[in-house]
């Protein structure tokens, strides 16, 4: 007995000592990031049999961008906040994992929009607006099916603002423009003139999932999904998690790698060896200088990398005395239409519905929308001044009486420099073989996350479902030697086809092949639950 209490005792030690000073063995995967893309991958090991893993994530907690922060008492997310993608012909996971641990969610209802709109002369009667919705409506309509016709016959890729031309019609008044920010920069937190239009329209998390949307306003915060999913394989101890394989802070600065392994070097000093990495940093981060590559990554990667946009999706929350803003069912939106497109257009009340208000009981709060150069715009500017600005706009829209902000809470999500944005977009002009590259492994480096998934970059499940491959492809690896190749030439060749045929042809069997491969996840997530 007193023999085993000090075998036990010395391998407890032991394990501290890794914790905290870094690795004396090799590990057969390193996962860095434990947002839910990092946590899938690691999950999906540990379910093969592969445990000798170690997670490291440069903050203090786990969850990545779906992350919330106090406010008001409570609790508010500033990263992802829905659940996008209900009730279609294909079940989203997350709506799953929603449904499962209980996450308080709302329908979001977009309908009214056009019914609460604000200028700078405040409330504008629906009637006056009817033209202006009929032709916001048909425009997207148009543009949806140009892409699809587009894409079927292997044309080249344009913009949103393209097939707004063509279609006849560009936004130019305050109304005109803000009706067309709600459609495209409040998905994809950029504008149409950099958005590609063949590969987002129609929308594939849509198409798939349903047009529904479900926002999460949840006292546990959407993490708690995540915290979730880690506790079904890392250890616990009073709903806390201990696993000496989740290290926190840990920022890693230098990935060396080669066809033997990999060392990561973070930033206190700790050297940690793998046979195997996943890199589920974020794509702002990759396109910064924060983790360097020994050597540095193929140009057919950094170009393929250096090639998407990073986002910026702001909401900025505040919380006043009193509700001075319509509260009825029909005003879950209310749209200001300014001069300068996408200032401070989109807002969001907290207190709209009985069963909303109940997650923030007389809190008052509102927030607003602000995505792209108003993002990086606003990140710049003091509290004080946004305040300022807030405050003359709402004075516009609901007279000078309105009291003041008693409470603001400002995410700068493009200074955060372990996320140095919100989520990917896909801009004009980059084909589908471009994700190929973004997700292929160099060596023995494997990638996960949103921004690696062909289908569903930008969204929660397209980080999901990513985590679950990356974790099945080195499983196929480890286990059964069947490790997965990028061609370089075939990509090279496919960059510089002019065939619209050959286009056409590769495009098809490229989006086949990624739905193929995401059914079989999405099946294997429905066995498992």
């Amino acid at each position: 007995m007193a023999t085993s209490l000090l075998i036990l005792l010395v391998f407890n030690a032991w394990v501290a000592i890794v914790a905290s000073d870094g690795h004396t063995k090799t590990d057969s995967v390193l996962i860095v990031g434990a947002g839910i893309s990092g946590i899938m991958a690691a999950k999906t090991l540990s379910q093969n049999g592969i445990n000798d893993f170690v997670i490291l994530e440069a903050t203090e907690r786990i969850g990545g961008r779906m992350r919330e922060e106090a406010f008001a008492g409570g609790i508010v997310e500033i990263g992802a906040n829905w659940v996008e993608g209900v009730h279609g012909s294909k079940v989203n996971p997350i709506w799953t994992l929603a449904n499962k641990y209980n996450l308080t969610s709302f329908y979001t209802d977009f309908s009214n929009q056009s019914s609460n709109i604000y200028t700078k002369n405040g409330y504008v009667d629906p009637s006056t607006v009817t033209n202006e919705t009929k032709m916001a409506e048909a425009e997207k309509e148009y543009v949806t099916n140009l892409a699809i016709s587009k894409s079927k016959n292997g044309e080249q890729d344009i913009s949103i603002l393209t097939g707004q031309r063509l279609f006849g019609s560009v936004p130019q008044t305050p109304i005109e423009m803000c009706l067309e920010y709600q459609n495209y920069d409040f998905e994809f937190a950029e504008p149409p003139r950099v958005t590609s239009l063949e590969n987002t329209h129609p929308n594939p998390t849509f198409r798939d999932f349903g047009d529904d949307e479900y926002f999460v306003a949840d006292p546990r915060g959407y993490s708690h999904i995540v915290h979730q999913l880690a506790g079904d394989f890392l250890q616990t101890r009073n709903g806390k998690i201990t696993d000496p394989r989740l290290l926190l802070n840990k920022v890693v600065r230098k990935i060396k790698y080669s066809k033997d392994g990999v060392k990561l070097l973070t930033e206190d000093g700790s050297t940690y060896f793998g046979k195997f990495a996943i890199v589920t940093a974020s794509l702002g981060v990759l396109q910064s200088s924060l983790i360097k590559f020994q050597p540095v990554l193929p140009d057919w990667k950094v170009e393929a990398l250096f090639q998407f946009d990073m986002a910026i999706y702001t909401k900025i929350f505040l919380r006043f005395p009193y509700t001075f803003w319509p509260i009825y069912p029909g005003a879950q939106f209310l749209i200001y239409c300014d001069e300068r497109r996408g200032y401070y257009s989109t807002w969001q009340s907290l207190v709209s519905f009985q069963h909303l208000a109940k997650e923030f009981p007389g809190k008052n709060m509102i927030f607003v929308t602000v995505t792209d150069e108003e993002s990086r715009r606003i990140e710049q500017l003091p509290d004080k001044e946004i305040k300022a600005e807030i405050m003359s706009v709402l004075r516009k829209m609901f007279g000078p009486n309105i009291p003041e902000i008693e409470e603001m809470l400002v995410p700068r999500w493009g200074s955060m420099k372990y996320f140095k944005g919100s989520y990917s977009n896909w801009p004009i002009g980059v084909s589908d073989s471009e994700f190929e590259a973004i997700q292929a492994p160099v060596e023995t480096l494997y990638f996960a996350g949103e921004h690696t998934s062909q289908k569903y970059s930008g969204y929660v499940h397209g980080a999901y479902l990513t985590g679950i491959e990356a974790g099945k492809d080195l499983v196929a690896c480890i286990k059964h030697k069947k490790c997965r190749k990028f061609s370089q030439e075939k990509h090279k060749d496919l960059k510089n086809s002019t065939c619209k045929e050959e286009i056409a042809k590769e495009r098809e069997a490229t989006r086949q092949a990624w739905t193929k491969k995401m059914d079989a996840v999405l099946a294997s997530h429905k066995n498992g639950m």
